[in-house]
């Protein structure tokens, strides 16, 4: 299994949507750990396990352009079925991530 502990391996006061909101955003997420993290753990057929307690909280913004992103590149039910999500602090954070799996990016 291949794991990302967004507070010790990417933010512990993550930012909003896009890298134009400033640093930390859901974008640079995507671009700089979570699409290399699940493309990695796809090529090795594990499921790529995504820790999302222990951040100073979460905008909807950042959630919702990171795994819309992955979602639209890889197909929703690819990726929903390829992860595990740890959200232990604030459990709706799990749900928001799987509506924006499957949210088209327009």
């Amino acid at each position: 299994m291949i794991e990302i502990n967004i507070a010790k391996d990417f933010a512990l006061e993550t930012g909003a949507r896009n890298y134009s909101d400033g640093p930390f955003s859901g974008e640079e997420f995507f671009d700089k750990l979570l699409r290399g993290k699940y493309i990695e753990a796809r090529k090795q057929g594990v499921k790529l396990k995504i820790i999302l307690d222990g951040t100073e909280g979460y905008a909807s913004s950042f959630l919702n352009e990171a795994f819309i992103r992955l979602g639209s590149e890889f197909g929703p039910d690819e990726v929903w079925n390829n992860l595990i999500l740890i959200s232990n602090e604030i459990p709706k954070y799990i749900k928001k991530v799987k509506e924006s799996i499957y949210e088209r990016k327009k």
